[in-house]
């Protein structure tokens, strides 16, 4: 066997068993009739599951289906619709455990493997490689999902919440969104901002986050400004665009800027500024530090809680 098939082969073995399908029923007439289905995966020994929001959120009844065949009830924790995330969970025992990884550490052009289930075909294995990193993506509401994972690895409806894991079998993303019409083009949430989230739904049922209101892209810093201003980073977030009547909107951020620092902190990653737009800066004006063009500046914005 070629060296390329063992290595993916490797990888699902480590993350297959922690894999499940979800099926979603709504009451209808005074019966629960199917309404969709999904993926998603088990993170935590007793039974905590990681999927998307738009699988289960509305859904009267959740069962849950796991590799060998055994079907459990399952409980919504609680969904974050501005991230298409959601936390389910089971009561039972016997089912294998998902290994989360370091999304931060991902690199362009790096192995991934999806598994979920497609149309219902269970247990789907998919590859491709990382396409870009920290995008944005617009949902059909308007609002911005941050801290995303794009990728060619083909997806198609049924993988939504599924894992994308790496050679190494550790999950870096949960596979959220394809472009209908577009291909090669797929997209998943990065695991540090679902780590983030999760805490947050695990233990009041919501989020509850300040947002800017900015369309951003990762990228990294050109070597002579990193030397000449003596960033200790060497990578920052392209405003791509801004959200009308947002507190970026409001303030002297513009397209083109690249954010290197939030409230006097380093921004390593997309994920990293998600995790400082928490509740703690919600109403209080917060330095935000930018290049524009090659002038290092300094904007003050005011986040807001993210409804």
């Amino acid at each position: 066997m070629d060296s390329f098939s063992e290595l993916v082969i490797n990888a699902v073995e480590k993350t297959k068993n922690a894999v499940i399908k979800i099926d979603t029923f709504k009451n209808q007439d005074k019966k629960l009739r199917p309404s969709g289905s999904g993926s998603g995966f088990i993170i935590s020994s007793d039974g905590y599951i990681f999927t998307n929001s738009h699988v289960v959120n509305g859904a009267d009844r959740l069962k849950i289906t796991l590799l060998d065949g055994r079907e459990e009830e399952g409980h919504l924790i609680g969904v974050d619709p501005d991230t298409d995330f959601g936390v389910i969970k089971i009561y039972s025992t016997g089912y294998d455990v998902a290994r989360l990884g370091d999304s931060d550490e991902l690199k362009i052009g790096q192995l991934v493997i999806a598994i979920g289930n497609p149309f219902g075909y269970q247990h789907t294995v998919s590859t491709g490689v990382v396409s870009a990193l920290g995008r944005t993506l617009r949902t059909p509401s308007g609002r911005f999902v941050e801290n995303i994972i794009q990728s060619d690895v083909p997806l198609n409806p049924g993988n939504s919440g599924g894992p994308m894991i790496t050679s190494a079998g550790e999950v870096i993303g949960v596979n959220t969104a394809v472009l209908m019409g577009a291909q090669n083009l797929s997209f998943s949430l990065d695991i540090n901002t679902a780590k983030s989230i999760a805490g947050d739904l695990i233990k009041d049922g919501k989020v509850t986050n300040a947002f800017l209101g900015v369309q951003y892209q990762e990228i990294n810093l050109h070597p002579r400004i990193v030397n000449f201003y003596h960033l200790e980073t060497t990578k920052g977030l392209l405003v791509t665009a801004i959200e009308k009547d947002s507190p970026a909107f409001a303030s002297n951020l513009l397209s083109g800027d690249i954010i290197i620092q939030f409230n006097k902190q380093d921004i390593t990653s997309s994920s990293s500024l998600f995790r400082k737009l928490n509740k703690d800066v919600i109403g209080k004006p917060i330095e935000v530090t930018v290049i524009r063009h090659t002038t290092k500046k300094t904007v003050d914005v005011t986040p807001l809680e993210k409804k």
